[in-house]
């Protein structure tokens, strides 16, 4: 089957009141009709959760209207959310989710990269509400306007989903790095909380898949990484956690990024409609079949430009960076 062509997120503009103008400032600037995203995230586990909120923070065609944490210790995690935020000179409401899964065991315990936190600003507190109510509100206040990009096992997501069917009815899109489409091996987001991932992936609700067949082919090398992060603000503090996440690995793979660039630069991946089902059954869990269908509710990842993606992420958090220098912060 061809591929299926999805409409660009954004089309139109939107004003943003004086209110939405503050989150805004006084970091990066912020393009005329920039798209509200809500991020879910595991922070603190891979090193790519962060690479993609600074990615975000530096997005001009971003308006970051709320983030939340998934996973073991999501306490933590928001603590290391809140870096990125400060370091970004932007106070966006941060909301601590669940820290178990639905129904199977935790496989995701440790938020191993909090360990950093003692050596950059953060907050330890003052979050803002849990994870559901917070969604909730920023969903119903700006309906049909707010992109979810969830980059975290989907724990949050799926009780969004059973708690207020109506609210998720009401996003403007929603974009789910979770999945392979390609070798057939379970992807870890789905692993760790494959019920939830079950219960999103059957809502019926239109979403973007972005799995591993199309992510592990952006990749940077340790020392590639050091000498990307080394120069730059936003990454100064993401190369801290990079260095935990390296202990174990000699490999970065962007997976949450090339996620949330596809919101903004559609043509990155080619897609097709298709249908994604999570198996649950033992031996084969967490696995994600589909079907190709042109009327199903999923656009799935298949194709990818890797060098074309990692030019565009590290060329906007670079523009970010040259913003923020000029509004006063010091390397």
């Amino acid at each position: 089957m061809g591929e299926v062509d999805a409409p660009e997120f954004g089309a139109a503009a939107v004003r943003p009141t004086s209110s939405e103008k503050q989150l805004s400032a006084p970091g990066v600037g912020r393009v005329g009709g920039a798209i509200k995203v809500f991020l879910d995230t595991d922070i603190g586990s891979d090193v790519d959760d962060a690479i993609c909120l600074a990615y975000l923070l530096a997005q001009p065609r971003c308006e970051l209207v709320g983030i939340s944490t998934v996973s073991g210790e999501p306490d933590l995690r928001a603590q290391l959310a809140s870096v990125l935020c400060l370091r970004a000179d932007v106070d966006i409401p941060i909301a601590v989710g669940s820290s178990t899964p639905l129904l199977v065991g935790e496989r995701q315990p440790k938020a191993d990269q909090a360990e950093v936190l003692e050596r950059w600003p953060h907050r330890t507190g003052d979050w803002a509400g849990n994870a559901i109510d917070l969604m909730r509100r920023t969903i119903r206040t700006h309906p049909n306007e707010v992109v979810l990009i969830a980059i975290g096992p989907l724990t949050n997501i799926a009780l969004l989903c059973a708690v207020d069917p109506e609210a998720f009815g009401l996003l403007k899109g929603l974009v789910i790095m979770a999945g392979d489409f390609g070798s057939g091996q379970p992807e870890w987001n789905v692993h760790c909380d494959p019920h939830a991932a079950a219960i999103v992936f059957a809502s019926g609700f239109p979403a973007t898949a972005i799995g591993l067949n199309v992510t592990e082919q952006v990749t940077l090398t340790a020392d590639e990484m050091r000498s990307r992060f080394a120069s730059s603000w936003l990454l100064r503090p993401v190369l801290d956690l990079a260095e935990v996440w390296l202990r174990g690995e000699d490999l970065i793979t962007l997976h949450d990024p090339v996620a949330a660039a596809s919101v903004f630069e559609r043509s990155l991946c080619s897609f097709s409609r298709g249908r994604v089902h999570v198996e649950l059954a033992q031996g084969s869990e967490g696995l994600t079949p589909f079907e190709l269908e042109v009327d199903a509710p999923h656009d799935i990842a298949f194709g990818i430009e890797p060098a074309r993606c990692l030019d565009h992420i590290f060329n906007v958090i670079a523009r970010g960076d040259d913003q923020l220098r000029t509004g006063g912060a010091a390397l």
